[in-house]
């Protein structure tokens, strides 16, 4: 407990999250393991950084900066548009679809937010929708993206708990598509409240000119999942290819990125990577000692015989854990933390760990948008200079739309498990 609160109050000084992390473990090892050398936390750091997958996050965060320069975000945008956006709240719908689709091709829940959030909130207002309603949809709708194959979130999941990534990322695929469907369910019935008039219906021929002008962005998914279930590549490889790709796209094909352009989006591609791996290689160390001390034990050895007999009950329980953690802390800390406390946990119960990983990313997900520290509240902040306040005024139906497909989620693990099961 005085370890938490060490952490706790190390954050709420405002000290940068790498330091609570460091913090928490050297304060285990040097006041009950001081037979232990210091260094070994260090070589700890050094070994959670080694894992080849890792290799893809800065790949896929460098394919997502490329077409956040170009023009794909906008061409898929005006493809879902020329389907949906004749419906009755057929703009936020193609909304939520477009940061759904642009998840599929960047894996991160940020970037995803910059490129819908720039060119769809000011279409939004002019709509009639609210400010507080267009962000929230925004922020929440990008959430998709740590669920929609490639995900960062899973590749650090998959890394600390031995789970294959590959699975992991087809399994995420029917549970984003579910989140999807609560949401465009909801922005109907809240623009049928509005009243809000749904935007022309498009000709077949625009249709079809949209759909031309998408075509070569929709093979991003197709080359990801496709290549990896396909015996092609690994998901580390298809990183690789996805940058190949996004570069030929936009350099060649469209010429929406220069050479002058690439040293801009190489260094912003090395800031965040920087940020994840120091984030990586501190939490290795952090859970090194927690496994080391045994406080998984100390914190859920009494109750392992009784979750372990009652698997619904600790997938509940990992669920309440991983959510509470993410409104606090960076999702990514919170996986490499909590994974290695309740792995016991999940290994007597029989548990599937791909199905574990997809609930425990839904989590991540979720907090990533949830007061207080949500750090995609934080991202909306800085692209639409406003409040604080303002920008999560109108999250709760959003959050709530999320716990409920965390429930269906533990109810109904096929959810999770169909494709991957049919892939395999």
């Amino acid at each position: 407990m005085w370890i938490v609160l060490l952490m706790v109050g190390l954050l709420l000084l405002g000290l940068p999250m790498l330091v609570p992390l460091l913090a928490g473990a050297f304060a285990i090892l040097l006041s009950g393991y001081s037979f232990l050398k210091p260094e070994l936390a260090i070589q700890q750091m050094i070994g959670g950084l080694q894992p080849v997958v890792l290799t893809a996050v800065p790949m896929f965060i460098l394919a997502a900066d490329i077409m956040l320069k170009g023009s794909t975000a906008q061409r898929m945008l005006d493809v879902i548009e020329s389907f949906v956006g004749h419906w009755k709240g057929g703009l936020p719908v193609t909304t939520a679809m477009g940061c759904t689709m642009f998840g599929a091709v960047s894996g991160s829940t940020q970037a995803t937010v910059v490129a819908m959030g720039r060119p769809l909130r000011p279409r939004l207002l002019d709509a009639g929708y609210s400010d507080k309603f267009t962000i929230a949809l925004i922020i929440n709708a990008s959430d998709i993206a740590l669920l929609i194959p490639p995900s960062i979130g899973m590749i650090i999941y998959g890394v600390a708990t031995g789970t294959s990534v590959g699975d992991l990322f087809i399994a995420g695929i029917l549970p984003g598509l579910l989140i999807l469907v609560l949401f465009s369910i909801y922005c109907i019935w809240k623009s049928n409240k509005l009243g809000i008039e749904p935007l022309p219906r498009k000709s077949w021929a625009e249709r079809w000119h949209a759909i031309k002008r998408a075509s070569l962005p929709a093979g991003f998914p197709v080359i990801i999942i496709g290549g990896i279930y396909s015996g092609m590549f690994s998901p580390t490889e298809a990183a690789t290819v996805s940058v190949l790709y996004a570069l030929l796209l936009e350099m060649v094909i469209y010429r929406g990125v220069s050479f002058s352009d690439l040293p801009k989006v190489a260094f912003s591609t090395g800031l965040i990577t920087a940020v994840v791996f120091i984030l990586v290689a501190a939490g290795a160390a952090f859970s090194w000692i927690i496994s080391f001390a045994k406080i998984p034990d100390a914190v859920l050895g009494g109750y392992i015989p009784f979750l372990s007999e009652h698997p619904y009950a600790l997938l509940v329980v990992i669920a309440i854990a991983f959510f509470v953690g993410c409104m606090f802390v960076d999702p990514i800390v919170v996986i490499l933390i909590l994974s290695p406390v309740f792995a016991p946990a999940i290994e007597t119960a029989g548990l599937d760990p791909v199905h574990v990983g997809v609930l425990v990313t839904l989590q991540a997900a979720i907090g990533s948008a949830t007061p207080p520290f949500g750090c995609d509240i934080f991202t909306a902040v800085a692209v639409f200079r406003k409040p604080y306040l303002d920008i999560i005024r109108g999250t709760p139906p959003f959050i709530a739309l999320l716990l409920l497909a965390t429930a269906l989620i533990i109810a109904f693990p096929q959810i999770s498990l169909f494709l991957p099961n049919l892939a395999n």
